[in-house]
């Protein structure tokens, strides 16, 4: 037994001695080859080696460690990018102690939707209906934030009409409190033309 995990870490410590330093994502596999764990990093390297080289306060992290057979990782070119495909390997494999993204949860977004008069609004939801989308964000809180900060640059609808050229002719909807308070300039009522808005 003593042999196997000696073989394990001489394992594990040859990988780590070639890990480059790169933002990108790693997956632990157990000694069945299952994927245990993903995880993102700025720093692959750094990142990879702190599961090894020091104590852990968390229970589960110390139980994860003792089970790590292998390593492999993936070297991508932003954080950004580590962060989207960590979110895609953690839906494709559920690993066991991936807990955060678990259940279809992901990371929020900011989507400008491809409509008449376009709304920007935070979503979990990606639909690939011609719509821009911003992000991931890392937390709700900074898509939030971010969100906000359009919202008091730009006076951008936040009502749900489906916004037509012709519904706007025929005057079928009318401004709200938001117009009201100066939030939005009224382009349900033909207040605010397009090409302005």
């Amino acid at each position: 037994m003593q042999k196997e995990m000696s073989a394990t870490e001489e394992h594990i410590k040859s990988i780590l001695s070639v890990i480059p330093e790169s933002p990108g994502c790693y997956q632990y596999f157990d000694e069945k080859g299952t994927i245990i764990y993903v995880g993102k990093a700025k720093n692959l390297k750094r990142r990879v080696s702190s599961y090894f080289n020091k104590e852990h306060d968390s229970n589960k992290t110390r139980v994860l460690v003792k089970q790590i057979r292998d390593i492999k990782y993936f070297v991508v070119d932003t954080e950004e990018d580590a962060l989207l495909l960590e979110n895609n390997l953690i839906k494709q494999y559920r690993p066991r102690y991936n807990v955060l993204l678990k259940d279809d949860k992901t990371y929020p977004s900011i989507v400008v939707k491809n409509e008449y008069f376009p709304r920007i609004f935070q979503t979990r939801n990606i639909v690939r209906d011609g719509s821009r989308y911003y992000g991931p964000y890392p937390s709700i809180y900074t898509a939030k934030v971010m969100l906000q900060m359009l919202k008091e640059l730009y006076p951008l609808r936040t009502c749900k009409y489906p916004l037509t050229p012709e519904s706007i002719a025929e005057g079928r909807y009318k401004v709200c409190l938001e117009y009201h308070i100066k939030r939005c300039k009224g382009p349900c009522e033909g207040l605010q033309t397009l090409e302005e808005y």
